[in-house]
């Protein structure tokens, strides 16, 4: 029996339950931001253009270094929804297990790299002279919350698996509204600038894997969890390693070109820099929601083919395809009508402005194309495959990027230029993911069929034996 918050991914019509699904999600994402908008609004406002481009500077920097272990959250979340759809209560079991121990440890040795690697990182970026120092205080203090970071990411991402996006909703606005107040305490009775943003984020970022934590622990379900029998289950911690990895690389390298982004954004000096923060926050709540789609591609499609249900994968993504087409277009529009008021929120500087609508006006015009390339990829982890999406990605999107700052970008050195490679990045992988999927449906319908005419074939044997076996017995009565 389903209970009320988990979504039967397996039957009935797609569009409604992907919504039932997917906005949760959406909402859990833009809190998230709310997170990291509520640090640069703070220190933008009460004080200055500097802390808030010295917060803005490391949010690439940060997802470079996170992404890997991120990734391996994907892993999980997929194999919790094969497991689940197979009705597989073991492998459940010790799939949760070993995921909060994974995560937990993962987290303790990010604190150990962002702590000795955010200042010559931050260095090689390019980070203006007036910007580093408040930036490198910010990315160490950040860097202590990693293990809350990461342990709630894994379970948030077990919930979902099973259709449940509502409990991790509410947990996020919980450590959101705490995040928000601990914001204007420390930075305005306080006056501890970047550092009192960073302490109330991971303050917030504890408290929501808290919660999370104990959700799991005090579950009467499969994925119950308990702490005296957390371990690492050979097996699946390769099964996660194998499909999280390379999504965890795609995700690092990704960063690698939004470094480089970033870099040359920072040759135009703290002003353009923190213009530039203000815009990309913008667009993160524009991407959050069409992510969400993202995530619900992957989830039904691994439900569904852990359930042999092979034949509602392709619905599954058409639907995910109509919808973040109409998410992003709707939500781009909104950006870019209302782009100067919502950047007056981050910053009262006419300059800082003028910077960001000129990001706002290239990327949100084309952000839809990222939902697409998103979904198409999402699909295909979906099926099980994860390392050629990482390399079309990472070739599509990233190398295309890097090419293109230094060649097209290099020879006109405009903001524009720079920010036309997100969406001619955007097209090509979307373009390359859609053949990789064809290619694998195929394969996995093939698949799909292969073993369901063996499983025919050894039911039509047993049920010969069995008949042979009871004429053998009739003889012997006779």
């Amino acid at each position: 029996m389903k209970r009320s918050y988990e979504i039967d991914m397996c039957s009935g019509p797609l569009v409604p339950k992907i919504l039932l699904f997917s906005v949760p999600l959406m909402l859990s994402g833009i809190l998230q931001l709310l997170f990291n908008a509520a640090d640069i609004i703070v220190v933008g406002q009460f004080t200055g253009s500097q802390a808030m481009a010295a917060v803005g500077s490391t949010g690439a920097l940060n997802n470079l270094i996170i992404n890997i272990f991120l990734g391996f959250s994907i892993g999980s979340s997929v194999l919790m929804a094969r497991y689940y759809g197979a009705k597989e209560e073991k492998n459940i079991h010790d799939l949760v297990h070993t995921s909060v121990l994974l995560a937990i440890l993962s987290g303790l040795v990010l604190i150990v790299l962002g702590i000795i690697l955010a200042r010559p990182l931050l260095f090689l970026m390019g980070t203006p002279d007036d910007v580093i120092d408040q930036a490198v205080l910010y990315m160490r203090i950040v860097f202590l919350g990693m293990p809350a970071l990461i342990t709630y990411d894994f379970g948030a991402g077990i919930l979902r698996a099973i259709g449940d996006t509502r409990r991790p909703l509410v947990y996020l606005f919980i450590a959101g509204v705490i995040n928000v107040f601990l914001n204007l305490f420390f930075v305005i009775v306080f006056g501890l600038g970047v550092a009192g943003v960073a302490l109330a984020t991971i303050i917030s970022q504890y408290t929501s894997a808290l919660l999370v934590l104990r959700c799991m622990i005090r579950s009467d379900s499969s994925y119950k969890l308990s702490m005296k029998e957390l371990h690492l289950d050979r097996s699946k911690l390769r099964s996660i390693i194998r499909i999280g990895l390379p999504a965890g690389i795609q995700g690092a390298v990704f960063n690698i070109s939004n470094v480089l982004i970033q870099s040359s954004i920072n040759s135009f000096g703290s002003i353009a820099m923190a213009g530039n923060t203000a815009a990309s926050n913008i667009e993160g709540f524009v991407y959050t929601a069409m992510n969400s789609l993202y995530q619900a591609s992957t989830s039904f499609t691994s439900q569904n083919v852990g359930a042999r249900k092979t034949e509602r994968v392709v619905p599954v993504l058409i639907s995910c395809f109509a919808i973040v087409t109409a998410v992003g277009i709707i939500l781009s529009s909104i950006a870019l009508g209302f782009g100067k008021g919502l950047l007056g929120i981050y910053s009262s500087d006419p300059a800082v402005i003028e910077y960001g609508l000129q990001r706002l006006q290239v990327v949100c015009f084309t952000y839809f194309l990222c939902g697409l390339m998103d979904v198409a990829c999402g699909s295909i982890r979906g099926m099980g495959y994860s390392i050629t999406p990482t390399i079309v990605s990472l070739t599509g999107a990233c190398g295309l990027r890097i090419l293109w700052i230094y060649t097209v970008f290099r020879n006109d050195h405009t903001l524009f230029n720079l920010y036309l490679s997100y969406p001619i990045s955007w097209i090509v992988t979307f373009i390359a993911h859609i053949i990789c999927f064809v290619v694998f449906y195929t394969h996995l319908v093939r698949g799909t069929g292969k073993r369901t005419r063996l499983a025919r074939v050894a039911l039509h044997s047993s049920r010969y034996r069995e008949g042979q076996h009871e004429s053998h017995h009739q003889q012997e009565r006779v």
